[in-house]
């Protein structure tokens, strides 16, 4: 096997506060801060009296929610599987690539630069995807077309911009999952041999297109993002709500689903998302609560789990059925299941393992995501999918040019020490 080379122990991963909201008023920082204070508070009760919320409220509120949305917009005349550039948008993906890599410079320092989104890596684990036979043949196509296995880096994250104890960030986390020895030419040129597949544990992502994404980057940069969905003349308080239903106290990496919130194709003419789902009901208990737990507990979490034997993911596709009620071009829009269920089509299994935490995080730092690391069977699609080419390649390039850090493809037979 190849060995990676010595991590650098000096690499730490430190939790720090949230910076102090900037937006050039008093009044509005200290509005901001008091609700960033507030939903910490919630945080360490939310356990108590969510499962009840989401066992009875959580999708009835989602559908009526969805519905309003789905009242504010109009029909685009758009075909399954079919894309439409968005006015301007080169301009908004500019503008969002901007507002990262200005605030990448204020949060961090050369040899230090972290990830703008999926920021605090709480672990990276060796998998592997195996594809189920006898899948129905519509869903046949790409890494689906034929049971077999591949083997996977799978790093699990934090939100981000910053890296803060986990019961002080926004409540959710998301998978990002490197598939290897994936035959057939790449639509980035960067990697050769890799599948890219991605996902936070909401089911529709934070603005539905990149046109408000630049604005909530702009109000990021600001360390205030409440006032992005809370614009008296603008509002996206629907996104806020269905942000809200979703994240919560997390007990640990491998208990809670994943959702790719944008859209993917799946063979010519057709358009699926995609989810990971947990095998397990078991919650880990969150240790200190109502108090403060350890910052690290997620990790911890994780570190347990394999420690003591191997872990699964059912993945799951929907195919787009309905242009209108399943956009491409807004991913604020929940897909109905009632149109189009989630058709499991492979499990992610993680095997029991261990290895040193920090020879995880220099591991991590190597690695690039970039959903357009694909074979032309599962192209990103919708306005958000086209952004993510060049916002994660020059955000990547970014990050590696301040770190001294080479671009590395893995294999699959690194060891983590």
């Amino acid at each position: 096997m190849n060995a990676l080379n010595q991590p650098d122990h000096s690499i730490r991963n430190p939790d720090l506060p949230i910076p102090q909201p900037n937006t050039g008023s008093v009044l509005k920082n200290r509005v901001a801060g008091m609700i960033i204070k507030a939903v910490q508070i919630e945080r360490r009760i939310d356990p108590y009296f969510r499962p009840a919320f989401d066992a009875t409220l959580r999708d009835p509120t989602a559908r009526a929610i969805t519905a309003l949305i789905n009242l504010q917009r109009s029909r685009d005349g758009l075909e399954l599987a079919e894309e439409r550039i968005l006015p301007d948008e080169e301009l908004h993906v500019q503008s969002i690539i901007n507002a990262f890599s200005d605030q990448l410079r204020l949060l961090w320092k050369p040899g230090r630069f972290e990830r703008g989104g999926n920021t605090k890596t709480h672990g990276v684990v060796r998998g592997e995807l195996l594809v189920h036979p006898d899948l129905p043949q519509h869903l046949r196509h790409g890494i689906f077309a034929e049971p077999r296995s591949f083997p996977a880096w799978v790093r699990f994250s934090g939100p981000g911009p910053y890296i803060t104890p986990d019961i002080d960030d926004v409540g959710f986390m998301s998978i990002s999952v490197k598939l290897m020895k994936i035959p057939g030419p790449k639509l980035a040129e960067d990697e050769k041999f890799t599948q890219d597949l991605f996902g936070v544990s909401t089911p529709t992502f934070v603005t539905p297109d990149v046109r408000a994404n630049a604005k909530l980057q702009q109000a990021s940069l600001q360390n205030a993002t409440i006032y992005h969905f809370l614009n008296l003349r603008e509002s996206h308080l629907c996104d806020l709500i269905m942000q809200g239903l979703w994240t919560k106290t997390q007990s640990s990496p491998l208990e809670a689903p994943y959702f790719s919130c944008v859209p993917y194709l799946l063979g010519e003419g057709q358009a699926m998302q995609y989810s990971f789902w947990p095998t397990t009901k078991h919650k880990t208990k969150i240790p200190g609560l109502p108090g403060r737990p350890p910052d690290d507990y997620l990790r911890q979490a994780l570190a347990a789990t394999l420690s003591g034997g191997e872990a699964f993911m059912e993945m799951k596709v929907q195919v787009q059925t309905d242009a209108h009620l399943m956009p491409l071009e807004n991913a604020s829009v929940l897909w109905p299941e009632r149109l189009s269920p989630r058709v499991p089509v492979a499990t992610l299994r993680l095997p029991q393992q261990s290895s040193d935490y920090l020879s995880q995080l220099a591991f991590a730092r190597k690695l690039t995501f970039n959903p357009w690391h694909c074979i032309a069977e599962h192209r990103p699609l919708g306005n958000q999918g086209r952004a993510r080419k060049a916002m994660y390649k020059t955000l990547a390039a970014l990050r590696q040019s301040e770190n001294a850090v080479e671009h590395y493809e893995p294999t699959g037979d690194e060891e983590l020490g």
